[in-house]
């Protein structure tokens, strides 16, 4: 299941979803809100999207994780609006019965949800610059 949230990520709520009596590794990631980006001091970000194509793309990469590793369980969510330093922005998890397939699974959503999902990112910087919208589908060339 893929969703947007306006309101912050509960992890351990968000975990009790991916519960299955054949799962013997859950794993998780959380993507959060940093103080800096390219070495300038960021106070805070705003998060956009477009609600139904991201909810359909996103809903589809876990549609295909669940094709290309044998998952029992999948679920993401991503912040919209306003958030503060330290804030969840997104949150993956994957249920699976070995490690392997479910650290392998976990990665493949979230790189595929930050390359193809329509969300949009605001970053507010601490000197008081201007900062434009930057697409968050991207690719990162490291890890």
């Amino acid at each position: 299941m893929f969703r947007l949230s306006t309101t912050p990520l509960d992890p351990a709520a968000l975990a009790r979803e991916l519960g299955d009596p054949g799962a013997g590794a859950l794993v998780t990631f959380e993507g959060r809100v940093r103080n800096q980006h390219d070495g300038r001091p960021v106070t805070a970000l705003e998060y956009e999207a477009f609600a139904g194509l991201a909810e359909r793309e996103g809903a589809q990469v876990l549609a295909e994780a669940r094709t290309k590793f044998p998952l029992l369980a999948a679920v993401c969510v991503h912040r919209t609006g306003h958030l503060e330093i330290g804030e969840l922005a997104v949150w993956v998890g994957v249920a699976a019965a070995h490690r392997g397939p479910a650290f392998d699974a976990c990665r493949y959503v979230i790189d595929e949800v930050k390359a193809r999902v329509p969300i949009w990112k605001k970053e507010h910087f601490a000197d008081g610059s201007p900062a434009g919208w930057v697409n968050c589908a991207v690719r990162s060339a490291s890890p």
